[in-house]
């Protein structure tokens, strides 16, 4: 009998024994997030600084909620970089099933998540301690990953918590390999979120190239 698992519960040890995923740390395997990126206007900045102004005020209004900060944090962030506007798309709430190699296991699970095109997926993650960790998030994503229906194409992903994004690649294949980009965090000073944001421009026009 095929047995079923939902994806949420699915950390990164299942994965390595069960997709052989490798984590590599060569900078080259993932030089998309450190390359010359797009462009950010000065009202792009303006914008972005108002959400870290909106997050800094969030955290007087504790706790952090995943709607809180796709509302206030992600969802401004996509309106700013023109992600809702053609030629891109957006789809939330996706269903997926994996198969697991040489078993009767499927993975099943929807995606609390944004998807550009099938190759861009964008997951926020509820925080609710200080002690909170991205990594928490990160087999999830990988998950839903996997599940891209263009295996011939490498595919990316960003992970929010409100306080902290991190970007992921991943590229199919035997075995399936991935790495991440630094952590860009809202706390240190400056602005990081116009990083995030170029990058969140760049890794769309690969996928739409």
């Amino acid at each position: 009998m095929t047995q079923t698992l939902p994806a949420k519960d699915i950390d990164l040890r299942y994965l390595i024994d069960n997709f052989g995923i490798e984590l590599v740390l060569d900078e080259k395997f993932f030089s998309e997030w450190q390359e010359e990126l797009p462009e950010i206007t000065d009202l792009d900045k303006q914008l972005l600084d108002k959400v870290k102004a909106g997050y800094l005020n969030l955290l007087n209004y504790p706790p952090l909620l995943e709607d809180i900060v796709r509302m206030a944090i992600v969802d401004p962030i996509l309106f700013i970089g023109d992600f809702y506007l053609s030629p891109f798309y957006v789809k939330s709430e996706e269903s997926i099933d994996i198969a697991v190699p040489d078993e009767d296991v499927i993975i099943k699970g929807r995606m609390d998540i944004l998807v550009f095109k099938n190759q861009l997926w964008v997951m926020i993650i509820e925080s609710k301690k200080s002690s909170f960790s991205i990594e928490e998030g990160l087999a999830q994503i990988l998950t839903y990953m996997l599940g891209n229906p263009y295996p011939n194409k490498p595919s990316f992903g960003m992970i929010a918590t409100g306080s902290e994004f991190i970007f992921v690649k991943l590229v199919k294949g035997n075995p399936p390999r991935y790495a991440l980009s630094k952590g860009f965090l809202m706390r240190n000073p400056g602005n990081e979120l116009y990083d995030v944001l170029g990058i969140l421009k760049y890794l769309t026009q690969l996928v739409n190239g």
